[in-house]
């Protein structure tokens, strides 16, 4: 019980939760660059809310199945077709054996998810089945899907059901988030303090899994970018000697050498996996206080629909 691989896609890989815990021994958190909207893709088929699926980035692939199944598409807006037909998002979706499913280019946002009832099947390692690609272990192989891969599912019965309007997390090619004042803040000047929160940052050409350069004013730090290797994670804003911020993603390493100027409220680090080359981007700033309550609001508003949010927002 399986789909083959027909087309893989820009840079589609198998992801699930996170793996926690080891950032001490050098490893990565990896897992889905947008953790919602592959949550949001498991309620559809009735997995748990981290079982593996299909990260697809920018282009999606195409797929044939060689088993009855249930799937489901959420995260980035993107042309899905069923043997031709136009699909929707958001909705649980039947296929029978030897349909080929298509995911198009991405319109908005950077990121597809695709569930299928049973998850696919990837050894576990280290506490996850994720793809961590620098690390070439985890998934499929330790690498991005390509034409010709076999992956396993174990497909279950489920009936329809459809992503309510509220729950829909909508796609843009502008976005704000909350990010709070790092260790190294204070090693901006004036100006680029200044500079950091009040610019509409456009996302650069470097913008993967592990991080994006944000593209604006050049920064001044009073350390000329260098200080000893420090704890990162996901959602840590550095300031590179060349001035542009750049803000680390779910790949990242665990310690940087680069001053820490600010840190993104992880209520909003899913976002970040959504943010393409040419979006805008506005740091919002507020206080640690402020982060917390945001967090609390966000999980309170979403525990009606996926109870495990606040698992999902780690």
């Amino acid at each position: 019980m399986s789909v083959t691989v027909v087309k893989p896609g820009l840079q589609t890989t198998v992801q699930a939760g996170p793996r926690i815990g080891l950032r001490h021994m050098g490893v990565q958190a990896s897992g889905a660059a947008d953790p919602l909207s592959m949550a949001l893709a498991n309620k559809l088929v009735g997995n748990a809310w981290d079982a593996a699926v299909l990260e697809a980035t920018l282009v999606g692939p195409t797929l044939r199945f060689d088993v009855d199944c249930a799937f489901a598409v959420t995260g980035a807006q993107a042309s899905v077709t069923l043997n031709r037909e136009e699909q929707l998002q958001h909705e649980t979706l039947f296929a029978a054996v030897g349909d080929e499913l298509a995911i198009g280019a991405m319109q908005t946002g950077a990121r597809a998810y695709l569930a299928f009832a049973g998850a696919v099947a990837a050894p576990g390692i280290l506490g996850s089945v994720s793809t961590n690609l620098q690390a070439g272990f985890g998934g499929h192989q330790g690498r991005a899907l390509r034409a010709g891969d076999v992956l396993g599912l174990a497909p279950h019965e489920q009936s329809a059901q459809m992503t309510p309007d509220e729950f829909r997390v909508p796609m843009s090619s502008s976005w704000a988030v909350h990010a709070c004042d790092a260790e190294e803040t204070s090693l901006l000047d004036d100006a680029s303090e200044a500079a950091l929160f009040e610019t509409n940052w456009v996302i650069d050409q470097r913008a993967d899994r592990v991080g994006l350069r944000l593209d604006g004013p050049r920064l001044t730090v009073s350390s000329d970018g260098r200080m000893p290797s420090a704890g990162v994670v996901p959602g840590t804003i550095q300031c590179p000697e060349d001035g542009a911020p750049y803000a680390l993603a779910v790949d990242c390493g665990t310690v940087g050498g680069y001053p820490r100027i600010a840190q993104i409220a992880r209520a909003d680090r899913h976002i970040l996996g959504q943010l393409r080359p040419g979006d805008h981007l506005r740091l919002l700033r507020r206080d640690a206080d402020h982060a917390v309550a945001l967090l609390k609001a966000k999980t309170d508003y979403w525990r009606a629909w996926l109870p495990e949010i606040a698992s999902i927002l780690r």
